[in-house]
């Protein structure tokens, strides 16, 4: 079954910075958009950021821009997000995901199990 693994999560103060990393299982997912969702606890969840297949494209929630940058390695068949500048407000569960990409909006079809992300202050 194919699958989409996260890591990279942990522990850090605000202002430090983090490096999720998310491997899909075999070829599968190679081709797909891909992006990043999170989830607070007693909050919704939320986008992050996404990028194209070709990762030529990108974009980011408002809350996260100039700060998280998501890139691809289609070799590796991987995606990653990087963190900076993290503030407390970023602590969630986060998510990868493979799915489709139209030009500013991302539809998510497939999920990791995600990987958790705490800011303290």
């Amino acid at each position: 079954q194919a699958q989409l693994v996260e890591s990279g999560g942990g522990l850090v103060q605000a202002g430090g910075s983090l490096r999720l990393s998310c491997a899909a299982s075999g070829s599968t997912f190679k081709w797909h958009a891909k992006g990043w969702f999170r989830q607070a606890p007693g909050k919704e969840r939320e986008f992050v950021a996404a990028t194209s297949w070709s990762g030529s494209s990108t974009y980011y929630a408002d809350s996260v821009k100039g700060r998280f940058t998501i890139s691809r390695d289609n070799a590796k068949n991987a995606v990653y997000l990087q963190m900076n500048n993290l503030e407390p407000e970023d602590t969630a569960l986060y998510y990868c995901t493979a799915g489709r990409y139209y030009t500013t909006t991302y539809s998510a079809d497939y999920w990791g199990q995600g990987t958790q992300v705490t800011v303290s202050s």
